[in-house]
């Protein structure tokens, strides 16, 4: 698939985006990843479905399948180098080889999250990532992404127009009132299990169906 309506979907369909799927995929960045994860999934122990916006070649997918091994998973994601990664993980995890912007779940799930991809959509796209976010997910949605108060734009490796910050979880929950706020953490560098300087956050929908039930089958 090659006819992208945005430069970014262009960018990590391509080349760029094969580079990082090579450089994330060591057993080191396996193992902050869960302590990560195990954070965050604190804060919605009764989980057991996921949905991955923009899930790279897997590594948060296999870091909850550690912490959550009966975990159900789909996984979307747009570069042709990381769905191969993400078809090897079995049965569990449902592949969708597709764009975030053009992705329409025909079910909900009980978390929704991303990780390190809000941070590269452009700024006028991000309203439709939030609502598929938000409509996806029948308890909670997650979000690990680079925080900024009021939003700015970063060069990216020497790219223009690839990483912008912003206060992502407050958009979400400013957009949708029946949202409530769980925890939320920094994961530094330096840290023991580091990140690289990314802020999570967990929310709620208020009146929530419960866990595991979806709105309808596909």
């Amino acid at each position: 698939m090659t006819d992208w309506s945005t430069e970014q979907e262009a960018f990590w369909a391509g080349a760029f985006g094969d580079a990082y799927t090579d450089r994330n995929l060591g057993p080191e960045a396996l193992a902050n990843r869960v302590a990560l994860f195990a954070k965050v999934l604190d804060h919605a122990a009764d989980a057991e479905t996921f949905l991955e916006l923009g899930a790279g070649a897997g590594l948060n997918v296999r870091a909850i399948r550690v912490l959550r091994p009966a975990a159900r998973i789909t996984a979307v994601e747009i570069n042709d180098a990381a769905v191969k990664h993400l078809k090897r993980l079995g049965p569990e995890v449902e592949t969708v080889h597709q764009s975030i912007l053009t992705f329409e779940p025909r079910r909900q799930y009980d978390v929704t999250l991303t990780r390190g991809v809000l941070i590269h959509i452009a700024p006028e796209q991000l309203p439709a990532v939030y609502d598929t976010l938000y409509a996806a997910s029948c308890r909670y949605v997650c979000i690990i992404e680079y925080y900024n108060p009021a939003p700015v734009e970063v060069p990216y490796r020497g790219q223009g127009g690839k990483l912008f910050k912003r206060d992502f979880a407050g958009d979400m929950l400013d957009r949708f009132p029946d949202l409530e706020l769980l925890g939320y953490g920094f994961v530094y560098r330096r840290d023991p299990w580091p990140q690289d300087d990314v802020t999570w956050f967990v929310m709620r929908k208020r009146d929530p169906r419960p866990p595991g039930v979806p709105a309808h089958h596909p």
